[in-house]
């Protein structure tokens, strides 16, 4: 093989062009991002539309339904989801896996400009936005002192720009503050004595704090710019504003209202560690490293403390670039061990520090190469593409230690070390190659899966496809060279360890008798094997099925809900009841926060009657409970908190569509829907393992309804707009402009006092001003009645929605949803409402259909290549024998460890079709080889199964040590490649066990068959001639 013999030949220039490859690999890893996960770029796109002060029932009416009609037609679109809420609209459409989601955004954009003149009038312009999991916040910091309106004005004025300049860092979000602001306080009686508006104040101080440029006038040579300043300079400035009086009087602002400095009212509060705080979220750029961010933005803090004043405090609340670097770090620590094993392995087999030395050095260079090919892909570093390398070091050294092998036999035979280096490794290569391209082949079906399956799938493929295709360079161009030049002397045949010669000695022996003894019983061979897979298949009920395992990221999320419609103050007391929960604990609690009627952590933004806790635990390791147990227990404790639903979850980096278990309720009432799901919950509280389960379709709000008498408003010149504007700036006040000074800029708020805004009484009191100046009553134009509106409407393709979801505990998914299936299937449900499963159920079910069909194209296309190498279809056919005892290994491995059938021990199965067929190739060819050069067929058998039972103990040894420490779980996030590493582990080993005893029973049986059939060709050709 000419490159064989260009690397012996060239050592210097192989080693220059190994050095620069290495020195590619540290830049390339250098500028790798590092996350948790993989980018997950799911084909979802949002239009999200403010419409303040207006009820859910105005929003969908006037806004959700005319944008949701529009983009449903939009091709690709699979689904679009509507939520219409007080003063907002969200609508959601989820396009087909193979949607180009830009050209799709260009789409939606063109679809929802085309109704946005059929808006109301105070809907802000539609924002049409890419849905993109990763730009969630990557960090909390949290700022406490004693005056909250002096923290607001740092964190926006000094913090919030410092950080946005850090490298990588996309935005800062501030929450829990109090602004400042110029309130402008009417003066009711006063304005009915001149006749004026809320509506004309506001034009006044607006048209008073502008200025203007008047244009250019030469003088001499210069031109100068005439400007006419307008803009107030002080707050006394602004009570002195001129408003003209429908007698075409003026009167002062002062006169018919105060105007005072103050504060905003607050319309959220965070605690941390029970202490209000204004709480700053940072969000990374797209293309941001969340590691690099994070050690940015805690540099910057640094510098920031420095500057700030007595008694102020700046400190990291959550930062979830701790849990990726333990991570990262727990899989390096696997990977290294699993290489250290490997590594052991090779010594013990080889009897040599040189030749254990060239095989060891093809490891971090096959690594290292990796990184490089990762960078130019797009990869990045997550558990998933290094637990891909953790999985990969075992098998990254089977082809060097093929080509070592065969280079040490020649050498044993009398060749130079130079000969038998270039003979062997040129005769073996073409072997390696195709043993490696099975290997490889099966991650080619990746193309057919789609969604989460895809997304968690392609990057670990990609990983371990460069660690073997680098580790396949290595070992045709790098074994062969440093062979040349280290292994001078033959590999000693004795001394110390001559030990484990004589172990490996007496498995040939036991090898070789239960080989005699299945040839010679091949029927009770096969029986027994028939029996054993179907036994292992009996348990396949008590494994149970489940999504991707939950790593114990120490995170829990507390929702308290109180009754809608309660205030800030009555749903912080409750908050801070369940922060006396949480310091039963303090000692295995970190952090917590809370966001009180602001969405803190993950959320949206909530309303006033809404509190969210994030709780950080200690690392694993410093507590003796998991986060599930604690969970349970707070859980317990929090339910004798009254005047409030209490939702305790555990926290994690979730890539599925939604809760564990979901289900969505269609119909066209939503009164109907709102006891259909109530239903559901009770029936699914019955099925074991459903935890905390609730419905989106809450007890709705109280309002108060102003309904206009449109033809009576006319008898006065007033139309439903300027009634209604009237009521709006009265009760919730209007900013009319804005107030500069030194660098500040406050809103200017005109409003009633809290006083004559704050009861039914006062609210049809109201005085609406007429273009005439005439003043009359609200009550004379509108009748106020209270109601009970809903909080949020949902709806999905048009239709009315609740959803009705749960989490699960002890017990595994598949399960849960299939007892929760069999329930629901006998409801009875009206004509015209139905429902789905949806959230991880469904993404599972989903993503083990897409995975069944790749393992099936795998299984086909490793039967393909090994046709091809032995240009038969006999052989491979024997070898795929092989496959069928693999799944007695994975069971048993799954049901040994207590683990469910997830997605990792799946793609484990897929990668194991690729590997499990190589021990049998190996033997195959050996006994073909024997036969060719003359023995029988029951020798050959004999000395192949002997001859290759080392060369396959190495590699299958060294590949399920090197996923020793991956099969343990060690370390934190190691739980998402456990069921994977324990799936290959034991199937391997079950499979190399029936390989040495079957394939060779097997291969007799289709020799006799073969040979049958050609004496029946022979006789039948004897006939026709005789």
């Amino acid at each position: 093989m000419r490159l064989v013999n260009t690397s012996i030949k060239r050592p210097v220039g192989v080693t220059m062009i190994i050095l620069a490859i290495l020195a590619l690999g540290f830049v390339s890893f250098r500028n790798l991002s590092v996350d948790l996960y993989p980018e997950i770029d799911l084909p979802i796109a949002v239009v999200a539309t403010s419409y303040d002060g207006a009820a859910p029932q105005e929003v969908e009416e006037l806004v959700t339904r005319p944008i949701e009609s529009s983009v449903s037609t939009i091709e690709g679109v699979e689904t679009v989801q509507a939520q219409s809420s007080p003063g907002s609209s969200l609508v959601i459409m989820m396009f087909s896996t193979d949607t180009n989601l830009d050209n799709a955004l260009l789409n939606v954009r063109e679809s929802v400009d085309q109704v946005k003149s059929f808006l109301p009038d105070g809907a802000q312009d539609p924002n049409v936005l890419r849905f993109d999991p990763q730009q969630l916040p990557v960090m909390w910091v949290g700022l406490t002192g004693e005056n909250k309106a002096d923290l607001q004005s740092i964190a926006e004025d000094d913090i919030q720009p410092m950080l946005e300049r850090q490298e990588g860092v996309g935005s800062i979000n501030i929450e829990g503050g109090i602004s400042e602001e110029i309130q402008v306080e009417l003066d009711q009686e006063s304005l009915n004595q001149y006749g004026l508006s809320s509506q004309q104040i506001l034009q006044a101080i607006g048209g008073s704090n502008q200025s203007a440029s008047a244009g250019v006038i030469d003088r001499g040579t210069q031109e100068l710019q005439l400007r006419i300043p307008g803009q107030y300079e002080s707050i006394d400035e602004i009570r002195e504003t001129l408003i003209q009086t429908p007698s075409e009087q003026f009167v002062r602002l002062a006169d018919v209202a105060s105007v005072e400095r103050d504060t905003t009212g607050e319309s959220n509060v965070s605690l941390v560690n029970g202490q209000e705080a204004v709480v700053m979220s940072v969000l990374k750029k797209t293309d941001g490293n969340t590691v690099a961010v994070s050690d940015e933005v805690l540099a910057a803090m640094e510098d920031i403390r420095a500057e700030l004043p007595e008694g102020v405090e700046l400190n990291t609340v959550f930062d979830t670039s701790e849990f990726i670097r333990m991570s990262i770090d727990s899989v390096v620590q696997n990977l290294l061990l699993g290489a250290a094993f490997a590594v052991l392995i090779l010594l013990l087999f080889l009897k040599s520090f040189r030749a254990t030395l060239v095989i060891a050095l093809s490891l971090p260079i096959a690594v290292i190469t990796t990184f490089t090919l990762m960078y130019f892909t797009g990869e990045t570093v997550n558990i998933l593409t290094m637990g891909g390398l953790a999985l990969g070091i075992g098998m990254m050294v089977d082809s060097s230690i093929v080509i070592l092998e065969h280079i040490v036999t020649y050498r044993e035979r009398g060749y130079s070390i130079v000969e038998a280096s270039k003979k062997g490794a040129s005769e073996i290569a073409p072997a390696v190659i195709a043993s490696t391209t099975t290997t490889l082949v099966v991650f080619l079906p990746i193309v057919f899966v789609e969604g989460i399956a895809s997304e968690i799938f392609t990057p670990l493929a990609l990983t371990v496809s460069f660690a073997l295709i680098a580790s396949l360079a290595a070992s045709v161009t790098l074994i062969p060279m440093l062979s040349s030049k280290l292994l001078t002397k033959a590999l000693r045949k004795d001394g110390h360890r001559y030990w484990f010669d004589r172990v490996l000695n007496g498995v040939v022996k036991v090898y070789h008798k239960m080989l005699r003894w299945v040839l010679k019983w091949r029927k009770t061979a096969i029986l027994l094997t028939i029996l054993t897979i179907a036994a292992s298949v009996l348990l396949v009920p008590r494994l149970g099925t489940a999504f991707i395992p939950e790593a114990d990221q120490g995170q829990i999320e507390i929702s308290a809900t109180t009754p809608s419609g309660t205030n800030l103050q009555t749903t912080e007391e409750v908050a801070r009841e369940i922060n006396d929960v949480i310091n039963t604990d303090s000692d295995i609690v970190e952090s917590n926060y809370v966001s009180i009627g602001g969405g803190g952590g993950f959320s949206f933004d909530s309303g006033s009657n809404e509190a969210t806790y994030m709780v950080q635990l200690v690392p694993e390791d410093e507590r003796d409970m998991t986060t599930q147990e604690v969970m349970q227990a707070w859980d317990a404790e929090v339910q004798d908190i009254a005047g409030a639903d209490i939702v305790v979850r555990t926290m994690g980096a979730n890539i599925s569509s939604g809760d564990p278990v979901q289900i969505q309720v269609r119909g066209p009432d939503f009164e109907v829907l709102q006891q259909l799901s109530d239903q559901f919950v009770e029936v699914i509280s019955e099925v074991d393992g459903v935890y905390n389960p609730s419905t989106s379709a809450d007890e709705g709000r109280p309002e108060m309804q102003i309904l206009i008498d449109r033809e009576v408003a006319s008898g006065y010149g007033l139309t439903f707009d300027q009634v209604m504007g009237q009521v709006t700036s009265q009760l919730n006040g209007q900013v009319a402009t804005q107030y500069r000074q030194s660098g500040e800029e406050l809103d200017v708020r005109v409003m009633l006092p809290e006083d004559e805004r704050s009861t039914i009484e006062d609210i049809e009191d109201l005085k609406i001003q007429s273009p005439n100046g005439a003043s009359v009553s609200l009550m004379t134009l509108a009748d106020v009645v209270q109601d009970q509106g809903p909080v949020t409407l949902s709806r999905q393709n048009q239709q009315p929605q609740v959803s009705v979801s749960s989490e699960i505990i002890d017990r595994d998914l598949g399960s849960v949803s299939a007892d929760i299936q069999e329930r629901l299937d006998g409801l009875d449900l009206p004509d015209g409402y139905s429902y789905s499963m949806g959230g991880e159920a469904q993404d599972m079910a989903e993503a083990f259909g897409d995975l069944a069909l790749a393992l099936v194209f795998s299984i086909f296309l490793v039967y393909a290549v090994m046709a091809v190498q032995f240009e038969n279809f006999l052989y491979p056919f024997i070898i795929m024998f092989s496959l069928p005892a693999t799944i007695v290994g994975v069971i048993l491995g799954l049901f040994v460890t207590g683990m469910p059938f997830s997605i990792p021990a799946f793609i484990g199965i897929i990668m194991l079709a690729g590997i499990v067929v190589n021990n049998a190739i190996v033997l195959v060819d050996y006994i073909n080889i024997l036969r060719r050069n003359g023995s029988e067929r029951w020798d050959a058998i004999m000395e192949a199964g002997a001859t290759r039972l080392r060369p396959i103990l190495m590699t299958s040894l060294t590949t399920m040590l090197g996923m020793i420490p991956l099969s343990l779980g060690l370390g934190q996030g190691g739980e998402a490649q456990q069921p994977m590493a324990v799936v290959i582990i034991f199937g391997l080993l079950v499979s190399m066990f029936f390989t040495l005893l079957l394939i060779p029973v097997v291969y007799t049986l289709f020799d006799d068959l073969s040979g049958k059939i050609t004496r029946r060709k022979r006789k039948r050709k004897d006939a026709v001639e005789a």
